[in-house]
């Protein structure tokens, strides 16, 4: 099979036992048509690594963010393991280039599916945890994912303040709330936004951001605390 050395390279991992990286590629397709390859395909990585990335998101989750509820959590890391988010990280290294797929597979356009690289970005996890263990695997993840993290946990937040807020307004006075923009100053690159948030008639809190999204987050952030 192919030399992975470039890819481990990329990876900054040197496996010890180089057949899991390879089973880690191999897509169901290319098994059909080698079906004397010793290492078999990647699906049973697959389903360790599922729960590996899971476990590893929820962990980081749980010690960074100790104010984050259950469904906080368990919001973000929905997001973070969904086969899209997975694809665009397996796209990011590349992971495409690497996997062995079957003719037809491949003149179908396989390297480029969703499917098939989200797949293979579990199936490497797995690897890796079971060649290196689970502080290299933590690592790997956590540096593939910082950046989608970052963004997952401050969408999270303000996604639950608003719903937190209409959740509990509707309960108590049948009402949903309604977000204005107040004020928006600043060039177009730095503008900054005030929203207020109101429920019938009354102002329930103001918030100020750099985004519509942040700033409304933050002014049900101040009507949730409101007495």
């Amino acid at each position: 099979m192919a030399d992975l050395t470039a890819l481990q390279k990329k990876l900054r991992i040197r496996f010890k036992n180089k057949a899991l990286l390879e089973q880690a590629l191999v897509h169901s397709s290319y098994i059909n048509e080698n079906p004397g390859l010793a290492t078999g395909d990647n699906e049973r990585l697959e389903f360790l690594g599922d729960a590996v990335l899971g476990f590893i998101i929820a962990d980081e989750l749980y010690k960074r963010f100790p104010q984050f509820s259950e469904g906080e959590m368990t919001r973000v890391r929905s997001s973070m393991v969904r086969q899209d988010a997975l694809c665009r990280m397996a796209k990011a290294i590349k992971l495409g280039d690497h996997l062995y797929l079957g003719k037809g597979e491949e003149g179908g356009g396989g390297r480029g599916k969703p499917a098939n690289l989200s797949g293979a970005l579990e199936a490497l996890t797995a690897a890796i945890f079971l060649d290196r263990g689970l502080a290299v695997t933590r690592k790997f993840v956590l540096r593939l994912m910082s950046r989608k993290m970052g963004k997952a946990t401050s969408q999270g937040v303000e996604a639950d303040y608003k719903t937190k807020l209409q959740e509990i307004m509707q309960a108590k006075r049948q009402l949903k709330p309604k977000y204005r923009i107040i004020e928006a100053v600043g060039p177009a690159h730095d503008r900054r936004f005030t929203v207020e948030v109101r429920v019938g008639d009354s102002v329930m809190g103001r918030g100020s951001g750099k985004s519509k999204k942040s700033a409304e987050a933050e002014a049900a952030r101040v009507a949730l605390n409101q007495p």
